[in-house]
């Protein structure tokens, strides 16, 4: 268990600006330095297969510039899996993923997954990059993760950020708590991510089990109004846990 959590900041929608008119601005490697600079404690980027925001020069600037760990979300496919072989980030985050999805839609399906997820995961931890899967807080999902050999898992928590009351949101915040023990107790690490923001952040952030949170899309909508230096110190403040 660890008493500071870490905060990840994700820029993808930086790049989602840039690529809206095809220009070379905004920078997501510039806002990737602004935010260290302001406190994240690494930058995670998702190289999608259909390109829509980060790209593969984003990533080569960033693992080459980053004084922080560059986590790199990706699917695994062989295309993916040789570019993060060439690249070498500090991190790979392995998560599912559709061409149609707006984002993320849910975590891997590490159970029916293992054969291969496990070549894959082997494959990326000898060239001495930390693997992470993406997962559902589910038992099952870990289990399956942590008979793979991967050092991490990061918890999916899109059921407790979309809950549309306060009994449904206690229900997923449990779930989420006993998979982090779960998880603890297997010798994972574990962090989690997906739609957290200012208004629900704390008590995810609350949980000891949890190391770090990775989030981009509030952080970045934050940024339009109060600039990106503030909005991510305004979501460490939020992630205080003495605070809370």
């Amino acid at each position: 268990m660890n008493s500071a959590i870490l905060l990840g900041v994700n820029v993808d929608h930086i790049a989602t600006i840039r690529q809206a008119r095809g220009t070379q601005y905004p920078d997501p490697v510039r806002a990737s330095f602004i935010a260290v600079e302001a406190g994240a404690d690494g930058i995670t980027v998702h190289l999608r297969e259909d390109r829509r925001h980060i790209q593969e020069l984003d990533v080569r600037l960033l693992s080459e510039s980053l004084k922080v760990p560059l986590n790199l979300e990706m699917a695994a496919t062989p295309s993916m899996i040789d570019f993060a072989l060439q690249v070498g980030p500090e991190k790979c985050c392995i998560v599912p993923e559709k061409r149609q999805e707006l984002t993320t839609e849910g975590g891997l399906d590490v159970c029916a997954l293992k054969l291969e997820l496990t070549t894959t995961c082997t494959s990326l931890s000898r060239r001495g990059i930390e693997v992470s899967l993406f997962i559902d807080p589910e038992e099952a999902q870990i289990e399956a993760a942590a008979s793979i050999g991967v050092p991490v898992v990061e918890l999916h928590t899109g059921a407790y950020a979309e809950a549309t009351n306060k009994a449904s949101e206690d229900r997923e915040f449990d779930k989420i708590v006993r998979a982090a023990r779960f998880a603890n107790e297997a010798n994972l690490k574990v962090n989690a991510g997906h739609g957290l923001h200012y208004e629900n952040v704390a008590r995810i952030a609350s949980i000891s089990f949890l190391e770090e949170l990775n989030i981009g899309h509030a952080i970045v909508a934050e940024a339009l109004f109060d600039g990106l230096s503030q909005a991510v110190r305004r979501m460490r403040r939020a992630m205080e846990r003495d605070s809370q």
